[in-house]
């Protein structure tokens, strides 16, 4: 065998496929993966063995594979990015992370401990965070989640020096986001709840259930222009599942 899988290659390198033979092996955004390489991972997956670029020996690795992915899996299926057969393949243990604008009070158990890491590898003493900083990070949208957190806290420390992190320490682009708990949203929310109890649902209201869901089907359908495999990724049901329910209304 030669020393490279391409021309100009100095030494024979194990991809990470051969390395984790016998452990663990991690693939991060997964969908971003290309459809030929999707195929090469499902023959893998299915068989066990694989060859290295520019080679034709057959080698075989035995690995756990764990994936991650910050889109929709179902639905980069339904719209053709994501092989369905690879997908039903890796589904086996699914395990949903909430974004950090929906983990409570886990913000400030992450922030400590970035805190304590950018205090550390920066040579500063910051130990905690004022109670005004810990309310806005309660309440800020996060749309750049853990990252945006670590950028927020990074920041902080290298500009500034002190024990605890106070409002005016923090980076001006800080709190342009959306903030999740705002007077305005919470006054229209007790409308809603008042309106709702002043005019409760009569009996004559109720519609039977199978005529709510027809019209929530149809009007995802509608929504996603006719594509039933989409509407059936967000509505979180199979296209199985709506082609049976469409044909037994007819």
């Amino acid at each position: 065998m030669s020393k490279g899988a391409f021309s100009g290659a100095l030494s024979d390198r194990k991809g990470a496929v051969e390395v984790a033979n016998g452990g663990t092996l991690f693939l991060d955004e997964l969908c971003e993966m290309e459809l030929n390489l999707q195929a090469k991972l499902l023959r893998f997956l299915q068989t066990g063995i694989f060859n290295k670029v520019g080679s034709s020996e057959v080698l075989h690795s035995d690995v756990r594979l764990v994936c991650a992915t910050n889109r929709n899996p179902i639905i980069e299926v339904a719209e053709g990015r994501f092989r369905e057969d690879l997908y039903y393949r890796l589904n086996v243990i699914p395990v949903k992370l909430p974004p950090l604008r929906e983990r409570g009070n886990d913000i400030l158990l992450l922030a400590e401990y970035i805190l304590k890491q950018k205090s550390d590898s920066n040579a500063k003493h910051f130990i905690g965070f004022s109670d005004e900083v810990k309310a806005l990070f309660c309440n800020y949208d996060w749309p750049g989640n853990i990252r945006e957190l670590q950028n927020v806290i990074e920041n902080t420390v290298v500009i500034n020096d002190g024990d605890v992190i106070e409002r005016d320490m923090l980076p001006n682009s800080f709190g342009l986001g959306a903030v999740k708990h705002s007077s305005s949203s919470k006054s229209i929310h007790n409308i809603n709840e008042q309106s709702v109890q002043l005019s409760p649902m009569s009996v004559h209201d109720i519609e039977p259930l199978w005529q709510v869901e027809k019209r929530a089907i149809e009007d995802a359908i509608k929504s996603c222009e006719d594509n039933i495999p989409l509407a059936a990724a967000y509505l979180g049901v199979s296209a199985s599942t709506i082609y049976r329910k469409i044909k037994g209304w007819s």
